[in-house]
């Protein structure tokens, strides 16, 4: 089974101090004042104040992205990790991830969720160790299974829509590939309706009827046009209890919007219904 390891802190490195140190401790200040003076007149002393400043941005930016591991929870890493190596590998579908494919990841999440500098470098962290990993789309799946339960696998295809809707026209092989990971997920075909209209009905223009803003709704529900009022309220019910926000919490702040943002869809339809049918 894989396993995500959480990144430790970077160690101090100070390599130079050290050697510095021990040219004091054999030789006293004199040696020392020599070894420093020869370094900065033959021009090392520019390289190795290049190279300290290098490391030490480094080392910052290591430092930050372990804090930030460490202040998330397992849930909410391993979520993370799971899903970025399964969005690279629907890119690998073609045979390769290309520079575009890597950018549309990145942008997916500084934009959809919202990420700051630091979960940045850490998602590039995350997609850079995925472009090489050797694990294939099912196991990841399987493993994603095993781990979560049904509410968390209904974001995860919310998300992996998400990512091939960027696309214009999206890929019908990436389409496919998510309706097969939907019935993988053990994902209901209403549930999946809702996420695929979600993204499908997004690209019509405002000036549609009436008739296609039933079929956007009813698909939002996941339902059939022409379904009666006793009918949507009990699909409204069912997804309101599995897009509830607190289920999927423990995933951290960013997936907790994704569940309030689909609520706020579902609520959008139902409203529409009550106020047609009323």
């Amino acid at each position: 089974m894989m396993r995500y390891q959480q990144r430790q802190p970077p160690g101090c490195g100070g390599c130079l101090l050290i050697l510095l140190l021990i040219v004091f401790v054999t030789g006293g200040a004199p040696a020392l004042i020599n070894l420093l003076g020869f370094l900065f007149f033959s021009g090392f002393f520019a390289v190795l104040l290049f190279i300290a400043l290098f490391w030490g941005f480094s080392y910052w930016a290591r430092n930050r992205i372990a804090t930030y591991e460490a202040s998330q929870t397992e849930s909410h890493n391993r979520f993370v990790w799971l899903l970025v190596r399964i969005l690279v590998k629907i890119a690998q579908l073609d045979g390769h991830v290309s520079r575009d494919e890597v950018q549309t990841i990145q942008r997916f999440f500084q934009v959809n969720l919202r990420y700051n500098q630091t979960q940045m470098a850490w998602v590039k962290n995350l997609i850079k160790e995925a472009t090489g990993a050797t694990e294939s789309l099912e196991m990841l799946l399987q493993e994603f299974r095993s781990t979560f339960a049904y509410e968390p696998r209904l974001i995860l295809l919310e998300l992996i829509y998400q990512i091939i809707f960027t696309k214009d026209p999206p890929p019908d092989n990436e389409l496919q590939t998510a309706r097969r990971i939907a019935v993988f997920l053990g994902i209901a075909d209403y549930d999946l309706r809702t996420i695929e209209a979600k993204y499908t009905y997004r690209r019509q223009q405002q000036t549609a009827t009436a008739r296609e803003s039933d079929s956007q709704y009813y698909a939002v529900l996941g339902l059939e046009p022409g379904a009666d009022m006793e009918t949507i309220k009990k699909a409204y019910r069912r997804l309101s209890m599995k897009y509830h926000p607190d289920k999927v919490s423990h995933l951290g702040d960013e997936f907790r919007s994704v569940a309030e943002e689909k609520m706020k869809e579902i609520n959008s339809a139902y409203d529409y219904f009550k106020k047609k049918f009323a």
